[in-house]
């Protein structure tokens, strides 16, 4: 997040005040008798703008808090002013409004120590000109006025921004606190889900009858709508708290999209929709997690509000760069609701629209991150014909070496020695049954602190408890085996968030709830790291 330069907003309207001040001036000298008493004050002004425009310059090219620098810009300011109303006498009083801005703006802009500042010095200010100016002394009354205003307002300044600080730090206060309710919440809720989409995956494997796997998809389909709702209730509070830090790396484009429609093909075969992806060469530089975040909403809104039609999913070249575009057929939006439906928990309304779930945010989602990877969303779309979304300002940049291995195999899970590490009962019964359904011999472990194992492939959850996590478990196992054991973490978390902490790691994250396809995805992902680097 980029903070605001509240100096740089006043040293620019440093320079707009001084310009209107000075045009006033101009005025004044022109129309009054005494031309000459004016030209002093605007040969000052020339001084004021062969200081200010610097001023300005320095403060935007090093920004920050330099109290020094604060110090000079006012004391120009007053002296300034103070030189326009000696010598100018009666008829610079409108400048007096100048003296005001000038206490109140550095107030407003840094706070009750500058505003105390700011007053002080132009109550000494206006005690130099009642002392220099013989037309002042002799208007003791107005005088005091102008002296009773400098103290006032200032006074009562400082007394909104007092209220103004006291409620932000409680509004800052209860948004941290809704913040860890929700990730706290977030993260209990995700494990029942998360264990019943495994449960399910096992009864799919089963010996059941036609009427029995109808109900087992059922499940199966409440449970991807549950999970898609978590996911954007956690993407938005990630993207409120204000502290992703994204990373670009390079990323094969083609690969990532890949992933994405794996991920989606079952949802896709509930909803009857065909998703045809071309295939993509290209390398990009680009948050992965965050780019696929946005390319699986683009995907889930299509499977919505598509049914039943196919989806193309491509890669064209866009400007200097590359744009990802998603058309589908379904019934597209009016052109009056475009502006609108990037915001959150905006809706098209249509007939049936009860039969769409979902809140409302995934196309706020994708919007937001694009602001904050620097990529453009626009979505063009023709009522009763489809809708097109294109991402793009991708950036190209030369592909990684890539060694081209076999295509993995549901046969490779056979015998494969899993060390499964999970804090919670459920989650660990309902994933050591889904791995040995799948072939895999699993030695399950309900915490991390002491384990020692001689498997193939590490499956931990990332919060295992206050004594060790699941990446500390992890790099425990590496170091008794003395090589980099492959290692996945499956995570209630900010995904993001682990991501970032554990990129050094070479650790596969999964985020709760995982679909099992997903999950046996990666898990071929990994054998095939066996023959490089196992010893």
């Amino acid at each position: 997040m980029t903070e605001k330069n509240s100096e740089l907003d006043q040293a620019t309207l440093r320079l707009t005040v001084g310009a209107c001040t000075a045009l006033y001036i101009i005025v004044v000298a022109f129309l009054a008798s005494d031309f000459e008493t004016y030209v002093p004050i605007l040969w000052y002004m020339a001084f004021f703008f062969g200081a200010a425009v610097p001023l300005r310059m320095a403060v935007k090219r090093w920004p920050g808090h330099f109290f020094l620098r604060r110090l000079f810009a006012m004391t120009l300011d007053y002296a300034s002013l103070a030189f326009a109303l000696i010598v100018g006498g009666e008829g610079m009083l409108p400048v007096y409004a100048a003296v005001l801005w000038v206490t109140l703006g550095n107030g407003m802009r840094f706070g009750s120590r500058y505003l105390a500042l700011a007053t002080a010095l132009a109550l000494s200010t206006l005690g130099v000109i009642f002392m220099l100016t013989p037309f002042w002394r002799g208007q003791p009354y107005l005088f005091l006025t102008l002296i009773v205003t400098t103290i006032v307002v200032p006074a009562y300044a400082h007394i909104l921004l007092t209220r103004t600080r006291i409620a932000s730090e409680e509004a800052i206060a209860a948004n941290q606190e809704k913040s860890r309710f929700l990730a706290q919440a977030s993260h209990d809720l995700r494990q029942p889900i998360h264990s019943i989409g495994l449960f399910t995956a096992c009864l799919r494997d089963a010996r059941l009858g036609q009427e029995e796997l109808r109900l087992v998809d059922n499940i199966d389909r409440s449970l991807h709508i549950v999970s898609q709702l978590f996911r954007s209730i956690l993407d938005i509070y990630t993207l409120d708290n204000g502290q992703l830090e994204p990373q670009a790396e390079p990323v094969h484009l083609g690969a990532l999209l890949q992933d994405v429609v794996k991920q989606n093909a079952e949802a896709a075969r509930w909803a009857g929709v065909e998703l045809r992806l071309r295939p993509c060469r290209h390398w990009v530089s680009v948050n992965a997690g965050l780019l696929a975040t946005m390319v699986q909403n683009l995907v889930s809104n299509t499977l919505k509000y598509a049914p039943g039609q196919p989806v193309l999913i491509g890669v064209r070249p866009k400007g200097n760069g590359l744009a990802i575009v998603i058309y589908d057929k379904g019934r597209g939006i009016a052109a009056e609701h475009l502006p609108e439906v990037f915001k959150e928990f905006y809706r098209v309304r249509h007939v049936r629209d009860k039969d769409v779930e979902g809140l409302g945010l995934g196309l706020s989602i994708v919007k937001r991150i694009s602001h904050l990877i620097n990529l453009d969303i626009q979505l063009d779309s023709r009522l009763g014909q489809g809708t097109r979304a294109t991402i793009q300002g991708l950036e190209r940049v030369a592909p990684r070496a890539v060694v081209n291995r076999p295509v993995p195999t549901q046969s490779r899970l056979q015998g494969l020695r899993v060390c499964l590490v999970e804090d919670d009962a459920n989650v660990l019964m309902a994933t050591s049954a889904l791995l040995e359904k799948w072939g895999c011999e699993v030695e399950t472990h309900s915490d991390g602190v002491g384990v020692t194992s001689d498997c193939d492939i590490i499956i931990a959850d990332f919060d295992l408890g206050t004594k060790v996590s699941g990446a500390e478990c992890i790099a425990a196992i590496r170091e008794q085996r003395g090589w980099e054991v492959p290692a996945m973490i499956m995570t209630g978390h900010e995904i993001e968030r682990i991501r970032h902490a554990l990129h050094h790691m070479n650790i596969s994250i999964l985020a709760k709830p995982v679909r099992p396809p997903e999950l046996r995805v990666t898990l071929l992902e990994l054998t095939k790291h066996f023959a490089s680097v196992r010893p």
